[in-house]
């Protein structure tokens, strides 16, 4: 039976014309997404790259963090290191590329812009807040020093960026540097690598744990603070400036009780009255009469503030020591500045211990760098089987050069929530 001369017609030229249509408009899509209002090419792009094989419910978490040593009254050195880093933009303004900045403390002293980089890391902490981001600040040596009274290192014209001596050590106490150190600034933290253990400086051991009410003196096998049910629970970083001292009394609950000590020295140190007249000329004035024990270890040479061990001694016995303390910290590894080494940022015990302090002001004359972390925890195979594949990437990062300091990788199996 022969076709009708109509339907032939049909069936020559219509299907090239469908095909041609869906190839157009797939193009379309690929090649000018913003005429289509839908860009195709990143949507198959992120659906191949976040689809683990076999299961297309769980997503990736991904967090970067960039962490800073001592910046000693350097803002222009500061915004150069913020800037190679990406936590800034061209115009000292939040970017958004980073979830995390850390400070780890010495920003005043030994420079002139002190009240600027204070007043320049309150604004970019509030940047950040606002993107969903965070900005974590320590109290250095020197911030405390400063608190104290020990002025040895108080340039004569930075006191005159404040107007007087007067004027410098009302704001550096009751004033707003005085009350961003009160509020925003911590002696140590804890952070998370990934948001199933809490928010940054959530307490290690958990209050629901026994171990969170034991003594420091009390000796455990550190196989007691793991625990093969919670694979993530050293997933997180210690920082603080000085050092963890692994001889110190008041580890645990970590950070908690540092900087609960912190707070109520600190407090007691700005609401002296009358403030003691500053050390030099004056005589030094110590700490406040009725500093507690543990407030005075807490800035003696074995405490967070002022310890060195990590940095000085010999690699064996670093390595001997930093396993209990990570272990009682619920931390991988520690990352303090303090000690500087003017050409590189050290690691030391394969990135279990990262010391970043590297001069970066020019009253030390050393090599502007920071840290990089580039944490993901990745689903591989099906849901049911709940396993990830967990990778932090450790880097220092200079001016010109980008150095990898750590790759950890492993299998973990578990539910992980980002809630």
């Amino acid at each position: 039976m022969e076709l009708p001369r109509s339907t032939l017609i049909f069936w020559i030229f219509a299907p090239p014309l469908v095909i041609f249509y869906l190839y157009y408009t797939l193009q379309l899509h690929l090649l000018l997404p913003q005429l289509t209002g839908v860009n195709l090419r990143a949507l198959l792009s992120g659906a191949l790259q976040n689809a683990p094989e076999g299961d297309f419910g769980r997503q990736p978490f991904v967090r970067h963090i960039v962490a800073v040593g001592d910046l000693h009254g350097d803002l222009h050195n500061a915004r150069k290191v913020l800037q190679f880093s990406g936590v800034i933009d061209n115009f000292g303004n939040w970017s958004g590329d980073v979830d995390f900045l850390v400070q780890t403390g010495d920003i005043i002293d030994r420079g002139d812009d002190t009240i600027a980089l204070f007043d320049w890391m309150d604004q970019l902490r509030g940047q950040a807040a606002a993107v969903g981001g965070t900005v974590l600040s320590h109290l250095g040596n020197h911030e405390w020093m400063n608190a104290i009274g020990d002025w040895r290192y108080v340039y004569s014209t930075e006191i005159k960026t404040f107007g007087s001596v007067a004027e410098r050590q009302k704001l550096i106490t009751t004033g707003r540097i005085g009350r961003t150190w009160a509020v925003n600034y911590t002696t140590a933290s804890r952070l998370p690598l990934h948001p199933s253990l809490g928010p940054p400086n959530t307490p290690f051991p958990p209050e629901s744990k026994h171990l969170y009410h034991q003594k420091e003196n009390v000796e455990f096998d550190i196989s007691h603070y793991y625990d093969s049910h919670m694979p993530l629970s050293h997933s997180a970083i210690s920082f603080v400036h000085g050092g963890l001292s692994p001889t110190y009394q008041d580890l645990t609950p970590f950070p908690t009780r540092i900087n609960e000590l912190s707070d109520s020295l600190l407090k007691k140190l700005q609401t002296r009255m009358p403030l003691p007249k500053p050390h030099p000329p004056e005589k030094y004035p110590g700490l406040p009469d009725g500093s507690t024990q543990a407030e005075q270890a807490l800035y003696d040479s074995n405490g967070p503030v002022w310890y060195r061990g990590w940095a000085l001694d010999s690699e064996e016995k670093v390595c001997a020591d930093v396993e209990p303390v990570l272990a009682r910290t619920g931390t991988r590894r520690m990352i303090m500045g303090h000690t500087p080494d003017f050409q590189n940022i050290q690691s030391r015990c394969d990135g279990k211990v990262i010391i970043i302090d590297t001069g970066i002001s020019h009253a030390y004359g050393g090599i502007l760098s920071a840290l990089s972390i580039h944490y993901t925890l990745t689903p591989i195979g099906y849901d049911k089987e709940k396993r990830w594949m967990e990778k932090e990437v450790v880097s220092a990062l200079y001016p010109d050069k980008q150095e990898i300091l750590v790759v950890d990788e492993r299998e973990v199996v578990g539910d992980f929530s980002t809630i």
